[in-house]
């Protein structure tokens, strides 16, 4: 949560000249309810089983054409949806920051977020959550900089740009 995967997502799509696809619109728009809605109605788990069986259906309409995609803060942490995406051979990057800037970030932008309530709770999930971003093909810190820039680098680090 805000290290900037939709808004990097875009402006490397845009620099990239591919397609974007952002994993929680293709969620909202096919159970045609807000994450937070299904977090409501059916919990974290009833999420998760909804996540997977989007990025199977994203995953197996994709063709050959590239294109970006930014999955949810939890997509990757779960097994089955990283063994989807591995056996694809799609590159994964990690926008990585400290706890503190991106619970700050979330704070700014004023949208409702399930799973952050507080700065402590926050880190622990992040803490919890980051041996598994930390299996990314690439991993970029995203602490002061820019969209752009960081879309730059990770465009680079990917041999793309």
């Amino acid at each position: 949560m805000g290290a900037g995967k939709t808004t990097v997502g875009r402006m490397l799509a845009g620099r990239l000249g591919w397609p974007f696809e952002d994993l929680d619109e293709r969620i909202q728009s096919r159970e045609a309810r807000t994450i937070e809605q299904i977090f409501r109605r059916v919990g974290e788990a009833g999420f998760r089983i909804v996540e997977h069986e989007t990025i199977r259906e994203l995953l197996s309409n994709l063709g050959q054409s590239p294109r970006v995609v930014a999955l949810g803060g939890g997509s990757f942490t779960q097994p089955e949806n990283a063994a989807l995406i591995a056996a694809m051979g799609a590159a994964v990057v990690f926008l990585d920051g400290s706890a503190d800037e991106l619970f700050r970030r979330c704070e700014r932008e004023g949208r409702e977020r399930p799973l952050r309530r507080d700065a402590k709770q926050f880190s622990e999930l992040y803490e919890q959550r980051r041996p598994s971003y930390l299996k990314a093909n690439c991993r970029i810190n995203t602490d002061g900089k820019n969209p752009d820039a960081v879309a730059a680098e990770v465009a680079c680090s990917l041999g793309l740009g």
